[in-house]
């Protein structure tokens, strides 16, 4: 079965999806930031408004990364490089053109020592990996960045330091590791099992629920590297007309030896 390359409607639902995403991000920082009083009654819904920032930064920044690819609103090239310069900024005040061309580089390098994303001399080691990973992404743009945004919040709104310790800053962090542990780790370490082919990618094979849970289908990751021109939420789609193909050759091959 094959994949279309496009769907009817694709930069709508994308767009549409994104500002969903990001809509719900605002929405759920102002509230928590701003007007969230954590006090004994509050105390239990804390974790699970964390949680949810975390969960939505994370879509915020695959959202983006589909707009790298075009596949955000494919062939709006302006489209997709407003939105996800957008996007990029409100995450972390990152730059779209530096973020982008990183990326471009972790496909055609990935895996190897060109690949942005991959730690060669650290392979397999969780926590060495993720140093390097934010040394080489988190500069200090967007350092300034945090700090205002801190700076401002507590200085000029008076805003308690609890909230945006608990409602901006961890969410911030746990969607770095969130990103890093199921979007670049799993897919890229090494391991005894090795890669199918030169993307040295691999899939996480989670079910599509919670492959949304974790990282918004970012876990189909050789998918990904074998189409990425595919969006994140087709990303199940690719995965079963894969499954499909495999299972088409297979049913040949055994015919064959009949």
């Amino acid at each position: 079965m094959a994949l279309s390359r496009t769907v009817p409607h694709q930069a709508q639902i994308g767009l549409g999806l994104t500002t969903a995403i990001v809509g719900g991000w605002i929405a759920v920082h102002v509230w928590s930031v701003f007007f969230f009083r954590i006090d004994g009654a509050n105390w239990p819904i804390v974790p699970l408004v964390m949680l949810l920032q975390c969960w939505l930064s994370v879509g915020m920044f695959i959202a983006a990364h589909d707009a790298m690819h075009g596949s955000l609103a494919p062939g709006h090239k302006r489209t997709n490089a407003v939105v996800g310069g957008g996007v990029l900024a409100l995450y972390a005040g990152f730059g779209w053109r530096r973020m982008r061309d990183a990326h471009m580089d972790h496909h055609k390098h990935s895996g190897t020592e060109g690949d942005p994303d991959f730690d060669a001399a650290h392979p397999s080691a969780f926590w060495a990996w993720y140093g390097t990973f934010l040394r080489r992404y988190f500069g200090w743009k967007s350092m300034l960045y945090v700090v205002t945004v801190v700076t401002v919040y507590a200085v000029v709104f008076r805003v308690s330091p609890a909230n945006i310790l608990l409602f901006y800053g961890i969410p911030a962090i746990g969607s770095s590791l969130q990103l890093f542990y199921f979007g670049t780790y799993r897919p890229h370490r090494h391991d005894e099992e090795g890669f199918a082919d030169d993307h040295f990618a691999r899939t996480s094979g989670f079910g599509p629920l919670l492959s949304l849970m974790t990282c918004f289908h970012f876990g189909y990751h050789h998918e990904h590297h074998l189409s990425p021109h595919v969006p994140w939420w087709r990303l199940p789609a690719r995965y079963r007309a894969g499954l499909a193909a495999d299972r088409a050759l297979g049913d040949v091959a055994t015919g064959l030896r009949a």
